[in-house]
């Protein structure tokens, strides 16, 4: 094999490994709420703020979010409930691994300045009088 068909063939490995600098800026978060007995909250008004900005919802929907390296929190209120407050964590998606192993750091850096290079859980369950942090792997640390 020559060079020049070694480098055709890692520049199309990088650009296919790159996808998310042209991706979707915005995740669709599904967001849900229930009480300290695990019963449905319906139409508790929740707030999601990141970097990128501040979204709301009424439980139980879907809010489109725009991503970030930065982590995310969400405060749920309802009449006759104490809020419910999540910090969810951003962490890296597989592409922008890819990005810094075939693309040699450029595409993870746009990823990383933009967000799409990161992803909160996509289900996040607010529990309504608590205060904890879940992960996208779908751990919790619910303080005492």
């Amino acid at each position: 094999m020559n060079l020049k068909t070694l480098l055709i063939i890692s520049l199309s490995l990088g650009l296919a490994n790159c996808a998310s600098i042209t991706g979707e800026n915005y995740q669709p978060i599904n967001l849900t709420a229930k009480d300290d007995k695990s019963n449905s909250v319906e139409g508790a008004n929740c707030v999601l703020v990141n970097d990128k900005g501040s979204w709301e919802g009424k439980t139980p929907s879907f809010v489109n979010i725009t991503r970030s390296a930065e982590d995310m929190s969400i405060t749920c209120k309802k009449a006759g409930m104490q809020d419910g407050l999540v910090k969810a964590v951003s962490r890296a998606r597989g592409s922008m691994w890819g990005n810094i192993v075939f693309g040699g750091g450029v595409g993870a850096l746009i990823d990383h300045s933009k967000g799409t290079g990161y992803a909160y859980p996509d289900q996040i369950q607010v529990i309504m009088g608590k205060s904890r942090t879940l992960d996208r792997d779908g751990t919790t640390n619910t303080p005492q």
